[in-house]
């Protein structure tokens, strides 16, 4: 309770704080009937030692310029009707703000779908404890349409077999899409060697572009060299037996 102490702006929630672990709206015996059992006088005191350590707890929980305004109510349950005549705020407005979270929530592009599946189930079950009135298709719908288009193909399929699940059962099949997809771009290749088979072991051909839309193939089958370094190699022999040719001449 420390860290939520009730500022006057954070009623809902100090509220809803409270409520976990204490029962606050149950009315409080004032009196003892006359006549009454000694378990009746056990219960009667009871509730009276609970309410003043409810009383207390609460109190400690305010800030200290709120908590000089209540200071003077005996019990739990007037404290707590006076608060909600004054800090409440009216479930059709949070129901809207709950409301208006829900369908503007979008999951950005790479981001965790299970995070943002955690995101859309607290909002739906904050609707549900509201009575929005919004029903499990209206749920599917809208978390479908918050995904990213990356997940496209997943929606397509969904809506493709008719497919019907509950919120947590859509949402790991969506944790599930997100593993078993590849996120990474497919390589480029610049150049690329192709092995043909009908040009004999060892053989590739070997492509290139000659000015726009035109493509020149050559095959090598020499140790599977390119069509360049062969002519080369053909022009240097070449050289090689005509020196020869005329030094033996020259002799």
């Amino acid at each position: 309770m420390e860290t939520n102490k009730f500022n006057g702006t954070n009623y809902n929630d100090w509220l809803r704080n409270l409520r976990i672990i204490y029962v606050l709206d149950k009315p409080l015996p004032t009196v003892l009937p006359e006549g009454s059992s000694p378990e009746e006088r056990v219960t009667f005191d009871k509730w009276h030692e609970d309410n003043h350590k409810v009383r207390s707890i609460i109190l400690a929980s305010m800030k200290n310029e709120i908590q000089k305004q209540y200071d003077r109510l005996e019990d739990v349950p007037s404290i707590m009707l006076r608060m909600k005549d004054v800090y409440a705020v009216p479930d059709r407005h949070i129901r809207y703000a709950a409301i208006k979270a829900f369908f503007v929530t979008k999951m950005t592009e790479g981001s965790s779908v299970q995070s943002h599946g955690v995101t859309m189930l607290s909002l739906v079950e904050k609707l549900e404890d509201l009575k929005a009135g919004l029903n499990n298709d209206t749920y599917i719908d809208v978390i479908l349409q918050s995904l990213p288009p990356s997940y496209d193909p997943f929606i397509v399929n969904y809506n493709m077999n008719g497919l019907e699940k509950s919120i947590h059962e859509l949402i790991n099949m969506l944790v599930q899409y997100e593993a078993t997809t590849c996120k990474s771009e497919p390589s480029v290749l610049v150049g690329e060697a192709s092995t043909s088979k009908a040009k004999g072991k060892g053989a590739r051909r070997w492509k290139r572009k000659k000015g726009k839309g035109t493509t020149v193939t050559a095959t090598a089958s020499i140790g599977g060299a390119p069509p360049t370094v062969l002519k080369s190699a053909i022009f240097q022999l070449f050289f090689w037996c005509m020196r020869t040719c005329i030094i033996l001449l020259a002799l």
